[in-house]
């Protein structure tokens, strides 16, 4: 009876090695605005993996929050999303960027005003950098905005991650005022649009 519990272990343990084989992972950055607002947004997204804030397409190396906030490091404040091609798509990624964020606004989201608030996607290959291309050109020609997006489309070079304390920041910090009136409300927006595409709640 030992021997067979053993086994059936090891068969389920080989189950889950080979189920972590399949998962077919990549990466896209973006900065829409506060990396607050975009990661709470994509961490219910479901497919996707883990969502990181941070800082890229600046000059300074290893900047820090308060640098980046002066303007003067040339970074935009981004989160570096990794998700899983088997469940999600960077079609889905971008529909979802495209949703939550006013992307023709040049250097502002709101009242978060500086180049660091710049939309902008950075691409890691052909394939994010085309789909990012297409539903640019889509949008605009079906004028779904007033105005036309001007959301930069750069070759992906380096991310810093942000410090700690802005990791996960609306689910630790749901009760402060800009989470109540900035991050909810986009929050609120996204869970109602693509309803069907959430993560199951633990």
């Amino acid at each position: 009876m030992k021997n067979i519990l053993l086994i059936c272990l090891f068969a389920l343990s080989l189950n889950g090695i080979s189920q972590n084989k399949k998962a077919n992972l990549e990466t896209i950055t973006l900065g829409g605005g506060c990396y607050w607002c975009v990661e709470a947004v994509y961490e219910n997204l479901d497919g996707v993996k883990s969502v990181v804030s941070g800082f890229s397409g600046g000059k300074t190396v290893n900047p820090t929050y308060e640098e980046v906030c002066t303007g003067e490091t040339g970074h935009a404040e981004v989160v570096q999303i990794t998700y899983d091609k088997n469940i999600t798509d960077i079609n889905e990624i971008f529909k979802v960027f495209f949703t939550v964020h006013d992307p023709t606004t040049l250097n502002r989201q709101g009242a978060d005003v500086g180049t660091q608030y710049r939309s902008v996607i950075f691409y890691k290959n052909d394939e994010q950098k085309k789909a990012a291309q297409s539903i640019i050109a889509e949008l605009n020609k079906a004028k779904v905005y007033n105005n036309p997006i001007v959301t930069k489309l750069e070759p992906f070079k380096v991310f810093y991650k942000a410090e700690d304390y802005h990791q996960n920041y609306y689910a630790n910090n749901k009760n402060q005022p800009y989470c109540k009136m900035v991050i909810q409300p986009k929050l609120e927006k996204f869970e109602k649009v693509f309803k069907d595409k959430l993560k199951k709640k633990q």
